[in-house]
């Protein structure tokens, strides 16, 4: 089912609407704080509509609904949201004050008055780095790929696939962001985030109605549906659904998850949260803009809140996807030019000579679960290329995995393909909004993830050329630029950071990548394991020195990039928490051997009222036992 003429006019009119209002309101910005902070006048509500519409796009709708898709995650994945809402409360009483006070534009800003101009320059350029090669590129990715089903493979002789949805998407953030600074997004936010969670929350009821009675749906196998659920004919929505939660709807997995064991919860799934809500400049320019810590503390916590809700609009339906359309989540996987088909027709072209084949296939457990002739054809094939003999056993895809060890220094002229998977995972959600929602309503939930798409694009893409404008270019190359001068520059800076990341983002689609969700996750943590530790340092450690600053930075990806090629099939939840203690211990040793022997002064803005608000405090409180509550549910 393809975009009628209403959707797109209510996508087109959503749009229009959501870019007049953000323009509308940052008409009047004229210096760099204007541009980059919004003036730091954001009121609370506006703030936590703009933290939930920046956070909630396509990374967690298609991602992470992706990841709860499947069969041995499941809802686990929502470890990601609920810990995030404890994360917020923290961030907001402990981290936002001190930041706030110090009038910082940027988070690597701070570095150089608790540390050194340096360690502001290296984090600087890591943050631009994750931003144009990870995060960006992800969101792209995402955003082209909920298009994708809904659109014929040609529009006025264009041929429409990930590639030129991903340009589309990533040019019209560009210009919005480029034109409107933070201002624009923060306002957009607030109906983006609203529209977000009302058509989430359509999703899930018509998923609800569809896992009720399958049959008034179309592409949905009724008894298929029941049989995979191991269910009769009659079984109730209550009994389907309990069914599922038994099955899917688990918080905490066992220690062997390589996704996210249940140590993970203990440390590691911390590090990237207190990263990402803390520390990360596109979701802390939101608090950095704030009228007031009052403010910025309320506006927090209430998005503390609405992170709650979110499991229940993006994983529960996202688990009910694959048990009504898994064969059309293996059929594209097997059909489409972005997954196994052109791997499978250079296999046919190979495999007459494999002795003079140049490659080896990987394919995944789910693939050798759905097609185990075709599998046990490839891993033949396999080892007459490696000029092995096929080990015995039942488990294809372990066997498989076995012969490529050590192929890199054996075999050095032979190229490992495109891992053969069995589903595609990714496809949850955008299955979802193509074959439940009816003309209209197809157009406002598009509309709503779209926007959130472009809202957490521009929010990147904004933060990107603040640190570049602030932290590297005005530090480094032009110490006493002018306020227009430094706007010029962070707008100049927003098509950079588009192109780079349309480029990358069709790559993505390769399932080497395990998940775009999980590649934006374990990719970062490159970074994030050194910037949450030197943080921590630096705010609560007053004698840390000021070495420690780079010292951090520079040994989080050295650390975790020597796990991640030597133990690659730890979970990198557990990598993290790996670095983050082995970073710790080393300024821990480097602050008693040499401890700062005068307390850092840190600077003292005027402008901002900082004084604390109560109601946040007990409201934050209610969050964290409600955070509680949903895990003794779900355990």
């Amino acid at each position: 089912m393809e975009l009628s003429g209403l959707d797109v006019g209510i996508l087109l009119v959503f749009f229009v609407c959501v870019i007049a209002v953000g323009l509308y309101k940052s008409r009047s910005e004229k210096t760099s704080e204007d541009y980059f902070l919004a003036g730091r006048g954001l009121k609370w509500w506006l703030i936590g509509f703009s933290l939930i519409a920046a956070n909630i796009s396509a990374e967690q709708f298609v991602g992470m609904s992706g990841q709860a898709a499947m069969k041995p995650i499941g809802l686990a994945v929502a470890s990601y949201e609920w810990i995030a809402a404890i994360t917020l409360v923290v961030v907001a009483f402990f981290f936002l004050p001190k930041f706030l006070k110090s009038g910082i534009f940027t988070i690597p800003e701070y570095l150089e008055y608790r540390f050194s101009h340096t360690s502001r320059l290296v984090m600087s350029l890591l943050m631009v780095i994750i931003y144009a090669g990870v995060t960006i590129p992800t969101v792209i990715y995402l955003g082209a790929k909920t298009l994708d089903p809904l659109f014929k493979e040609q529009l006025m002789r264009i041929p429409i696939n990930i590639t030129t949805l991903s340009w589309f998407v990533g040019i019209l953030a560009g210009i919005y962001v480029a034109a409107g600074g933070l201002k624009a997004c923060a306002w957009a936010d607030l109906i983006q985030g609203s529209a977000l969670i009302v058509g989430g929350a359509v999703i899930m009821v018509l998923s609800f109605m569809a896992l009720d009675d399958p049959g008034k749906f179309e592409g949905i196998n009724a008894a298929a549906v029941n049989t995979s659920l191991g269910l009769g004919d009659g079984a109730t929505f209550g009994e389907k659904f309990m069914a599922l939660k038994n099955a899917n709807m688990h918080m905490v997995l066992p220690r062997s998850s390589t996704f996210l064991p249940w140590t993970a919860l203990l440390l590691g799934i911390w590090i990237p949260n207190f990263y990402y809500w803390g520390l990360n400049q596109y979701i802390m320019q939101r608090t950095l803009g704030a009228h007031s810590l009052r403010e910025g503390q309320r506006g927090v916590v209430f998005a503390a809140f609405l992170k709650l809700i979110i499991p229940f609009i993006v994983c529960i339906p996202g688990i009910i996807a694959f048990t009504l359309y898994s064969p059309k989540m293996q059929e594209d996987a097997m059909n489409q030019k972005a997954f196994n088909k052109p791997v499978l027709e250079a296999f046919e072209q190979a495999r007459a000579n494999p002795a003079q084949a140049n490659m080896v296939i990987p394919f995944n457990s789910d693939f050798a679960h759905l097609e185990p002739q075709l599998a046990a054809e490839v891993l033949s094939f396999n080892a007459s290329v490696l000029g092995k003999v096929v080990p015995t056993g039942e488990d294809l895809a372990a066997i498989n995995a076995e012969l490529f060890k050590g192929v890199d220094k054996s075999h050095p002229n032979v190229k490992a393909q495109q891992e053969l998977i069995g589903y595609d995972y990714d496809g949850a959600f955008p299955l979802l909004i193509r074959y439940l929602t009816p003309n209209g309503i197809r157009g406002f939930v598009l509309a709503a993830l779209m926007g959130a798409v472009i809202s957490s694009l521009a929010s990147m893409l904004n933060a990107a050329s603040t640190i570049f404008t602030m932290d590297i270019y005005r530090e480094w190359f032009n110490k006493n630029a002018a306020q227009n001068a430094l706007v010029w520059v962070g707008r100049c800076c927003v098509p950079v950071g588009v192109v780079i990341g349309c480029l990358i983002a069709p790559v993505l689609a390769n399932p080497r990548f395990k998940g775009a969700f999980a590649f934006i996750q374990e990719f970062q943590g490159f970074v994030s394991p050194g910037v949450l530790t030197i943080f921590l340092f630096g705010l609560f450690i007053k004698k840390t020195p000021r070495s420690c600053g780079v010292l951090g930075l520079v040994l989080s990806p050295i650390i975790y990039g020597i796990l991640f090629f030597g133990w690659s099939d730890m979970a990198f939840l557990n990598r993290m928490a790996i670095t983050v203690g082995a970073i710790a211990a080393i300024l821990a040793v480097v602050t008693i051997i040499n401890p700062l022997k005068e307390v850092i002064k840190m600077p003292e803005q005027t402008k901002i009222e900082l004084n604390w608000s109560k109601g946040s405090i007990y409201f934050g409180l209610f969050v964290t036992v409600l955070t509680v509550v949903l895990y003794l549910i779900f355990w």
